[in-house]
């Protein structure tokens, strides 16, 4: 037996229904929708969330709070993030996003402080948490604010 001649058993691979192809195909005319009704129109069918005048589930949930549409959302970089950069590098917005640590920045940059760091670097930075700020500042480095 080679490669090229493997096929599926017989029954295994069913076609396709082919829908609204004359009256030879079985399946013409009304293209097996049956006759009239919501569901036999073009766009027909309930509308997404619909169930049938039963108060629906997002109207039966109570809305509770607001969107703050003034919230800054900041990029997260953490203190291990770091290690892999040089001793004495400036590490920037722009180095951040050509090492791949930061995809888009948003509202900008905030440094936290989950890992360790043994050598210096000049951070800059748009935030930077107290903790994150003394572990760079431990190591030797220095965090600016831009």
């Amino acid at each position: 037996m080679k490669l090229h001649e493997l096929s599926p058993p017989k029954g295994a691979r069913k076609s396709r229904k082919r829908v609204g192809r004359g009256p030879g195909s079985g399946h013409g005319k009304t293209a097996t929708r049956g006759h009239k009704g919501q569901r036999a129109r073009s766009g027909g069918g309930p509308a997404p969330g619909f169930e049938g005048g039963q108060m629906p589930l997002h109207r039966r949930l109570p809305k509770r709070g607001f969107t703050n549409i003034f919230k800054k959302v900041y990029s997260v970089v953490n203190i291990k993030d770091l290690a892999r950069f040089e001793p004495n590098t400036t590490v920037d917005v722009e180095t951040l996003k050509e090492a791949g640590i930061v995809k888009k920045v948003r509202d900008g940059v905030k440094l936290l402080a989950e890992g360790e760091l043994s050598h210096p670097l000049v951070v800059r930075v748009h935030k930077a948490s107290l903790a994150a700020r003394q572990k760079v500042e431990a190591a030797g480095g220095r965090v600016e604010l831009l």
